[in-house]
């Protein structure tokens, strides 16, 4: 890869607003307590045709936007590689985000002074790295976003995102906790802004829809539904490094091999790959894309909701349904999107669509949920205008859109049963002439 010198240079503003205009804080709803934070760790790599000779020492006493232009302005940074640091969650059994690529992070305990503390407090036990150190800068935060259940039934948590940088010019040393992280991956951020790189996760929904009918229910779930597909980034890592000490980083010899029958319910019910497995490609979708994609709107080209898509399910008559419900509620979301200024915070993965508080109401349900418990963002006061009176696309685009979703499904399934009632009459009355 080449480096594009311009790209430093825009990340350097966009550090530099973050901090002039930091993002209101995210209360809990009522019936939630509990907060998480996550940590977006930003690294300039130097290229090998300006590698600094010097590193120019940066004074702590002066203020974060000062750091960040004497930061900036050294050549190796302008010539330098912007990445931004990943990790893969080792296999843990309950764990619903159990082999996801995330950004540090975890729930905030009772002792943390703030929600920042613990985003700088889970850095430190998940990968070793102190985030308080001279040669890092917090930069702000980025938008808050409430988490749900599935369905969006009832609030999970406030996911509280913070941007950090490391102004080193070496790669800092990282120390994984074995039981949270199974590997990390630096990604150049022109790898993320890339539209080549843009993919889909298909995620297995049979088991948010019968949680209760054991495996037969589920695989007839799944084999109605499909799977269902969201927006993802294939992810290109510059530099990465395993968790040896991680169960399973090895493959055990004396395991025994599942049976036919286990490989066969393996593979009906899930497509989610353990932490371990090393030759699937590395996705970024879900909670995180949401998180990246408030940040990454905010460089250029500008078109993280261009690369967006909506989600939908991979059978197709469900998926030709889906489009056909969703028409012209998409149609209008888009014009709506169009007449807004140019959105600089949105959340953009179809599961999580976050927007700063602020006081007033409209005629939306600010409170609309999405689908599956992957976390959809939930809206709290008034969601599409911000007091710089920009609009937050990405809320405007999925307006409306899981509610036609669950109508879309319903639709799908009367169609089913009566083209399977069809064929049943169909059969029977074939038989009673063949009589």
């Amino acid at each position: 890869m080449t480096s594009d010198t311009g790209l430093p240079q825009h990340l350097h503003g966009v550090l530099a607003e973050l901090y002039r205009r930091p993002y209101p804080h995210v209360p809990n709803p009522p019936t939630c307590k509990k907060r998480a934070s996550v940590a977006l760790i930003i690294r300039v790599r130097p290229t090998y045709d300006h590698w600094p000779s010097s590193i120019q020492p940066i004074d702590t006493a002066h203020s974060v936007q000062e750091r960040l232009d004497g930061f900036f302005s050294q050549p190796w940074v302008q010539h330098g590689e912007p990445e931004v640091l990943f990790i893969k969650r080792a296999s843990r059994v309950g764990d619903r985000w159990t082999g996801h690529v995330a950004l540090p992070g975890g729930k905030r305990d009772p002792e943390d002074a703030d929600d920042q503390a613990a985003a700088i407090r889970e850095a430190s036990e998940e990968i070793g790295l102190d985030l308080t150190t001279e040669d890092c800068i917090s930069v702000g935060n980025l938008p808050e976003r409430v988490v749900t259940t599935s369905w969006g039934s009832e609030p999970l948590m406030v996911l509280c995102p913070f941007v950090f940088l490391i102004t080193r010019s070496d790669s800092p040393t990282l120390r994984l906790q074995p039981t949270e992280v199974a590997s990390t991956h630096w990604i150049p951020l022109r790898a993320l802004l890339s539209p080549s790189q843009r993919t889909v996760e298909y995620v297995d929904m049979s088991q948010r829809f019968a949680r209760q009918g054991g495996f037969l229910t589920r695989l007839a779930v799944r084999s109605l539904m499909g799977w269902m597909q969201f927006s993802a980034v294939r992810l290109l890592p510059s530099e990465t490094q395993q968790c040896t000490t991680t169960a399973g980083f090895l493959p055990d010899d004396n395991k025994p091999k599942p049976s036919v029958a286990q490989r066969f319910k393996g593979w009906c019910l899930s497509n989610q790959a353990e932490s371990t497995d090393t030759g699937r490609p590395l996705l970024l979708w879900g909670l995180t894309l949401g998180i990246l994609a408030d940040f990454l709107d905010m460089l250029p080209p500008h078109d993280a909701v261009k690369l967006w898509h909506y989600p939908t399910f991979t059978v197709p008559d469900l998926r030709l349904i889906v489009s056909v419900v969703t028409y012209h509620l998409r149609k209008r979301n888009a014009r709506n999107v169009k007449a807004g200024a140019r959105p600089s915070d949105t959340a953009s993965d179809g599961e999580t669509a976050a927007a700063p508080v602020t006081e007033g109401a409209g005629d939306h349900d600010h409170n609309e949920v999405g689908i599956g418990g992957l976390g959809v963002g939930r809206y709290y006061g008034a969601s599409d205008q911000a007091t710089d009176g920009q609009s937050y696309a990405v809320g405007i685009m999925l307006r409306g859109y899981y509610a036609r979703l669950r109508t879309a499904i319903w639709v799908y399934l009367a169609w089913r049963v009566a083209i399977g009632s069809v064929a049943g009459i169909s059969a029977w009355r074939l038989l009673r002439r063949l009589r």
